[in-house]
């Protein structure tokens, strides 16, 4: 009798054992169906800086490796890829640049690679920077626009989707929740915008980085400079934009977050308009800090540009 009930539990234990490793093959690992298995290896996605990294995590989800060559807040414009840049690109599967003119050292890092690309702005209509020295040329800056967003994630799904046929329908309904979130962004800017008089829906910032947001919110755009550079803040440029704070009485002035603001102080000062900003454009901010995905960039934005301009304190 004693023989006869070991054996029984031991097959007991045996049964439940069983049961919990297929139990446990069965099931999706945590981050929702559809992610890669445990030990399986995911397709490595290399993207140019960190917002399109995060765009990339948010369209390809658990079954995809996402990381940035640039880190948060670097000068993306002139940024000089580094040793460990040359080496974490060798082993992607694919890389994924904005494209426009944006990553002028882009071309001597893929050189290096294998991978598979992409560029995300492909699909978008340019606007030209309107003057100096890169006058006619593309303005790299699409994504602030939450309807080049949209577009952005669908060249996101795409590249991933010619990638990992597999994952198609996990792709197509991740860029679908995504593209409603961003949608709604930009909706909800135009709507706060509408009520101000014409002259006063005027942009006003350091960087000519918002003409598409400008464009697709029926803002109007002014700027001290078009694209970073050392000639930064000049009494030309200054005077120019203080000239028309003044004429559309302008209620409130911005500056983006990587660049230095005294210039447009100067604006606010002389002209009574408020300082408003920071602006987040070109890159993201830290995971404990106020713009840690593309997502809080553009609400940050939206929020920041409609409290100035509508004179809501926030």
């Amino acid at each position: 009798m004693p023989n006869s009930r070991l054996r029984w539990l031991r097959t007991l234990l045996g049964i439940a054992l069983a049961a919990a490793v297929l139990a446990g093959c069965g099931a999706a690992p945590d981050g929702g169906a559809g992610g890669a298995q445990e030990g399986e290896r995911r397709p490595k996605v290399l993207a140019t800086f960190t917002v399109i990294a995060d765009m990339a995590r948010q369209v390809g989800g658990d079954r995809v490796q996402v990381d940035s060559i640039t880190r948060p807040g670097a000068e993306i414009h002139d940024y000089e890829p580094v040793p460990d840049d040359l080496v974490r690109g060798e082993d992607a599967d694919l890389v994924l640049d904005n494209g426009l003119g944006l990553e002028r050292w882009f071309e001597r890092f893929v050189d290096r690679t294998g991978a598979q690309t992409a560029t995300l702005s492909d699909g978008v209509a340019p606007m030209p920077i309107a003057t100096g020295e890169y006058r006619d040329k593309p303005n790299p800056h699409a994504w602030m626009s939450p309807v080049a967003g949209v577009r952005y994630v669908e060249n996101i799904r795409d590249a991933l989707t010619r990638l990992d046929p597999a994952g198609r329908d996990v792709y197509a309904a991740n860029a679908a929740r995504y593209s409603g979130e961003i949608r709604q962004v930009g909706d909800t800017l135009r709507k706060e915008l509408g009520a101000l008089p014409p002259a006063q829906r005027t942009l006003v910032s350091c960087e000519g980085a918002f003409s598409y947001l400008a464009r697709d919110t029926g803002m109007r755009e002014a700027y001290l400079w078009p694209v970073n550079s050392e000639a930064e803040g000049t009494p030309q440029q200054i005077a120019s934009v203080i000239g028309t704070v003044r004429k559309d009485k302008v209620p409130a002035v911005f500056c983006e977050s990587t660049v230095n603001d005294s210039a447009q102080r100067q604006v606010a000062n002389e002209t009574g308009a408020r300082f408003s900003g920071p602006l987040y454009v070109d890159s993201l901010s830290a995971a404990d800090g106020p713009v840690p995905s593309y997502l809080e960039l553009l609400r940050h934005d939206a929020k920041t540009i409609s409290d100035g301009l509508t004179g809501k304190r926030s």
